[in-house]
Parts: structure tokens; C-alpha cells; sequence
């Protein structure tokens, strides 16, 4: 199969150029495409530091230094799998419940064909949308869910739609496979006990980033391959999940996070598994010195677009 890649870094500087990711195709520019990468520049939804609406972009800048070769899972994503960048998803800034439908049918449109989606945010509203067009491709989906937060809770200022509400909405419309639903690098204060046991109700195990450090990566992707089986299985990734000294770029930051070394070593950890989508939210450049935050999002991103190449390639039967 012939793929149109990346641009060459030895004939073009990394440093110039249109910034999609990696330096990949536009969308526009392949007849079809095998994973789709798409940005929500929308963080209406969020309860503390906004931002995350300027995510994309930053992402993008910072995956310029990303090689078309991935090691640490030994395949050439971009070789096995035509990848390409779709560009930004327009959502309504003013419309919350608008904006939720767009990303819907543009996640529909975009999958069409076939193609996977990893979506870079934006704040974590946009995964309830995500999630809808995942289970209508697939039914409903196991979810793996990295994030400092639970993002199960009900509501804020008595809206139903926000960054801290996504999953709980998801279970409630019956979406997820509450058989397989499990939460990573979960830490920090709650408002209360009863956050743990309505979580617990909704089907969500949760893996703390202090059972990461005192268990280990590799019993930690261990029990989540269990979980998970051969379910189709969806990532959404709250850069949150890292420490604050890893990625400080972000709304709503929590001491004690996981390290990025070890975010990354999960994520290839889900090789092989039936990984059917993914996003990576919540990354708010203002507050992101050294672009430390942007280079740890693009890594995971593009870890994740190699898992759903390697899934293309056994899938084609290459």
C-alpha cells in the first residue's frame, strides 16, 4: 500500500511549514485515509482555568519534532496506514449543547469511511459527543479513562454538559460497556465519599497515580488487558493525568501525577488490544512553559495513532 507521509525534515526544516500534525497530509490532500487526526478548539465547558480551546494548535507545533518511525512499538504508523490531519472541528464557543452536536456529526462524517479518529481538544466536554460516535460505529464501548478527575460528576451551576460531567452522561445513555469502564491516575480531594460510591455505581474501576507508582506499569496494563479483552476499546486522555511538573499547560493541575514515561508505557501497553478511538484534551498552552505540556500531548498522540495503524494493518491483513 502507497501512503503519502510526513514531510521530509531533510529537504524541509522542522521549524517551517503548515504545523498539522507530525507534519502529515491534510485530509484534503489523500483520496481516503486509515486514521483521522481532527482538533475541537472548544473549552466552554471548563469550571477553572480556561484555554484549552488554543490545544490543537499547540499540540500541532510541538508534534514538528515527531519521526515517521515509532521504536518503542516497532512499526512505521504512517507506512502501514494512511494518516492524515483533518484539520480543526468549528464548534460553537457560545452554544455548549450546539457545540456537542456538531463535534457529533463531524465525528460521524470524519468515520464514515471507516477511518479511526484520534481528536485533540479542547476540554473533556467534547469526549461525551466522541463517545456517541464511537458506539454508533461500534456499540458500546469500553472506555479507558486517564485523568486526575472522575469526570463522573452531575452537574455544575446546574449544567449537564461540562468538562467535570462527560462520563456520567455517556453511562447514562448507554453508550460505555459498564463491564469494561476504568479510570487512571485518578488522585487529589474530592467534594465528598458519595463522588467514589456514584462512581462505582456507574461500572468504573479505578487505577490511582499512586497504584501506578507502588504496583508498576507493567501489572497496571496487566489488570487493564484483563478488563478489557476483546471489547472495542475507546482512550480518552486528560493531560491532567501527568504531574504538574510534567505537564503544567493545563486547567485544573493535581500534585502527584504519573510521569509522562509512564503515560506513554501504558498507552503502548494497549498494543494489540481493539482500540476503536481516542483524544487527548485539556491542554491549555498560556500556562504551558517550555512547551512541556505540548511535547508530552503530541508523544501520547502519536502513540495512540500507531496503535490504530497497527490495528489497521491486522485488520487489512497486511
Amino acid at each position: 500500500m502507497s501512503t503519502l507521509g510526513p514531510v521530509d525534515a531533510s529537504t524541509n526544516p522542522r521549524f517551517a511549514g503548515i504545523a498539522s500534525f507530525a507534519r502529515l497530509p491534510r485530509l484534503d490532500q489523500v483520496p481516503s485515509a486509515d486514521v483521522v487526526i481532527a482538533g475541537v478548539p472548544f473549552d466552554s465547558g471548563v469550571s477553572y482555568r480556561p484555554g484549552a480551546r488554543f490545544g490543537p494548535s499547540h499540540v500541532r507545533e510541538s508534534s514538528r519534532l515527531l519521526r515517521p518511525y515509532n521504536p518503542a512499538l516497532d512499526v512505521s504508523p504512517f507506512d502501514i496506514a494512511q494518516v492524515a490531519d483533518a484539520g480543526d472541528i468549528a464548534a460553537n464557543p457560545f452554544n455548549i449543547n450546539e457545540a456537542i452536536e456538531t463535534i457529533e456529526a463531524a465525528a460521524l462524517e470524519l468515520t464514515s469511511d471507516g477511518a479511526a479518529l484520534v481528536t485533540i481538544g479542547g476540554d473533556h466536554t467534547i469526549a461525551l459527543p466522541l463517545l456517541r460516535a464511537a458506539a454508533h460505529r461500534h456499540g458500546p464501548v469500553a472506555l479507558v479513562h486517564f485523568d486526575a478527575h472522575l469526570d463522573t460528576w452531575d452537574t455544575y451551576f446546574g449544567a449537564e454538559y461540562t468538562h467535570g460531567t462527560p462520563f456520567r452522561r455517556a453511562v447514562e445513555e448507554g453508550i460505555l460497556d459498564t463491564e469494561a469502564l476504568s479510570h487512571v491516575g485518578i488522585r487529589g480531594p474530592l467534594y465528598g465519599k458519595k463522588d467514589l460510591e456514584d462512581d462505582r455505581r456507574f461500572g468504573f474501576g479505578i487505577v490511582t497515580s499512586s497504584d501506578v507508582y507502588y504496583q508498576g506499569v507493567r501489572e497496571v496494563v496487566d489488570k487493564l488487558r484483563q478488563r478489557l479483552g476483546t471489547r472495542p476499546v475507546y482512550v480518552s486522555i486528560d493531560i491532567d493525568v501527568l504531574d504538574p511538573a510534567h505537564a503544567p499547560g493545563t486547567g485544573t493541575p493535581e500534585a502527584g501525577g504519573v510521569t509522562s514515561r509512564e503515560l506513554l508505557e501504558i498507552v503502548r501497553g494497549f498494543a494489540g488490544l481493539n482500540v476503536v478511538g481516542a483524544d487527548v484534551v485539556e491542554v491549555a498552552p498560556a500556562y504551558d512553559h517550555a512547551q512541556l505540556t505540548g511535547v508530552a500531548a503530541a508523544h501520547v498522540a502519536y502513540d495512540l495513532v500507531s496503535l490504530l495503524a497497527l490495528r489497521h494493518e491486522a485488520g487489512s491483513g497486511a
